[in-house]
């Protein structure tokens, strides 16, 4: 395999790249966001888990990758029910991660560096450990504080049936009743994910105060922006309707359902709009909002509401010309009437990663079970990942996969963690396998994670996929990586604008123009011929120019630069 440009541009000084961080309009608009997971990035002290000063350490290494900006998974005071996203304070940094201080170095030294920092922000639902819920199961029947949370009595002559049919995500039901003080069974709460996770009830108007607040004491801090979880469910639909249907899990992403998508969230992205454009500096917000179409999606990013939305409909797109042809013009027809950059991304820390998804055969959904063909998914991948880089707008990059790291399938079943694995029904459970601690080092303990173990064990061999095996490569994935956000960053073409030049191109290859680049994209697994469309900027594989003619290996990707 072969890669080709320019030299990268030489890394920014702390005092231009500060200026740059301030300065910047839209950034976002065509930003490369890095997705770090903390407890699996880099770990200071030993103890397994991944932290913020192990984060801080590695920021030149992001720094030098050529990402924009970073996005910190909940690093929040938390039980850890579910990986952090179970938060019990809001305004406090979980010991396993550090402190407030170090928050605040971390923040202090991205910018130095010209990185923006996003956070992870859980409005949907806080931990059962939080002062609010705590205070309300111990306050029984009756307490104001109940009425911040969804607290319903049973159905039943004895109330022990749940007030509604509603399932949670993670499978089983989603309500569970409490003890009173008293020791009597009492009333239900309502919770879409795991019961150590009660959902808030914004029609209190406590809550949308609560987090206005929440937020300005983040953006106070210096962050540049949040990362809304669950950014579809914080408005349940007027009675709690039942939805009269079992497996509703299955359901998601095919309609509208009352406890999802429902149009109240949009006034509360709208107050919080206001707070946003109170503070200098391009602050954003991003928007996880898994809707049943990316129309409905588009909604979310409305002028005066969020700035970007997850396109989970290109990230659920097989390597497929067709399917990925269609989902690109429809996510930029969407996007276009609002006024909002799309987004693309292929891997995060809720799907098996993209490396192994295209290593096993079309149908089998974003959490597989299965290493598949290990080299053809590598080859599938930085293939997608090259696609990806030249469309208009923004890019989400997962930690890892610029090392072509695959899902570890394989997990025994005492180590998992996810709560999903632990209830039926629900997701899959198999979010473990892309949360695997990632290798910097071909040698050590955790390859070079930290100075001890790590909280998943890491396989066998995954030292030879780390950064020290990869760095200098010419044909590693992370030279690759390297290589391609470079490029991108040189030419202002790829990022923007709202639409792509469609190019005639075989059947199984994509083919489109951005201004004087076009790319090449071949979804299938045969050579095939194309135009030479002049020289070869970057190439996820190995291409043949002859004249006028090019050959495309199969699951490649190519940019050229025109004469």
């Amino acid at each position: 395999m072969s890669q080709h440009s320019a030299d990268p541009a030489p890394a920014p000084s702390p005092t231009t790249a500060l200026a740059t961080v301030a300065g910047h309009r839209d950034w976002w608009r065509d930003a490369v966001i890095y997705q770090v997971y903390p407890r699996s990035f880099a770990d200071s002290d030993g103890d397994g888990m991944g932290d913020l000063e192990g984060i801080r350490a590695r920021l030149p290494y992001l720094r030098d990758l050529g990402v924009d900006a970073v996005w910190l998974s909940p690093f929040y005071a938390s039980p850890q029910a579910d990986a952090g996203y179970d938060v019990a304070d809001y305004r406090a940094v979980d010991p396993m991660f550090g402190n407030l201080l170090d928050a605040d170095a971390l923040i202090r030294d991205a910018h130095a560096l010209g990185l923006r920092i996003i956070v992870d922000l859980v409005p949907n639902h806080s931990s059962d450990q939080h002062e609010w819920f705590r205070r309300a199961l111990a306050e029984g029947p009756g307490s104001p504080l109940r009425d911040r949370y969804h607290f319903h009595p049973g159905k039943g002559p004895d109330g022990d049936l749940p007030p509604n049919d509603w399932e949670s995500i993670f499978g089983g039901p989603a309500w569970t009743r409490v003890t009173e003080p008293d020791g009597t069974p009492g009333e239900w709460y309502l919770h879409l994910f795991a019961p150590e996770q009660p959902d808030f009830n914004w029609e209190h108007p406590a809550v949308g105060d609560e987090f206005r607040s929440i937020l300005r004491f983040w953006l106070d801090m210096g962050v540049d922006g949040f990362r809304v979880d669950v950014a579809h469910g914080l408005v349940k639909a007027p009675g709690l309707p039942d939805i009269g249907a079992r497996d509703q899990v299955k359901l998601l992403g095919n309609d509208v359902m009352p406890f999802f998508d429902q149009d109240g969230v949009h006034e509360i992205y709208r107050q919080w709009r206001t707070v946003l454009d109170e503070y200098a500096g391009d602050r954003i917000f991003v928007a996880e909002a898994w809707t049943p179409t990316i129309e409905r999606t588009a909604n979310y990013v409305r002028p005066d509401e969020l700035h970007q939305a997850f396109n989970f409909q290109y990230l659920s797109t097989y390597w497929d010309a067709a399917e990925l042809h269609s989902v690109i013009d429809r996510t930029l027809d969407a996007m276009r009437p609002v006024g909002a950059p799309a987004t693309w991304v292929l891997s995060n820390h809720d799907v098996t990663r993209h490396a192994t998804r295209f290593a096993n055969e079309a149908g089998l959904g974003t959490q597989i079970r299965s290493a598949g063909d290990r080299d053809l998914g590598l080859r599938r991948a930085r293939a997608a990942t090259l696609l990806m880089l030249a469309l208009p707008g923004s890019v989400y990059l997962y930690q890892g996969e610029e090392l072509g790291l695959p899902d570890v399938v394989d997990l025994p079943d005492e180590v998992r963690q996810d709560p999903a694995y632990f209830r039926g029904a629900g997701q899959d459970g198999f979010r473990d396998g892309c949360r695997v601690p990632i290798p910097w080092t071909r040698e050590g303990s955790s390859y070079g994670f930290g100075p001890g173990g790590s909280w998943l064990p890491q396989p066998e061999g995954w030292g030879e996929l780390s950064v020290e095996a990869q760095t200098g490569a010419p044909d590693s994935t992370l030279e690759l990586y390297r290589t391609a956000l470079a490029v991108r960053r040189e030419r202002p073409d790829l990022g923007a604008g709202d639409s792509v030049e469609w190019l005639k191109a075989p059947e199984g290859v994509l083919a489109f123009r951005r201004g004087e680049l076009v790319c090449v994209a071949n979804t299938t697994g045969e050579a095939v011929r194309t135009p030479s469309y002049g020289r070869v900027l970057v190439a996820s594989g190995e291409v043949t120019v002859a004249g006028d003619e090019a050959k495309v290996p199969g699951d490649t990707t190519v940019w050229w630069m025109e004469d």
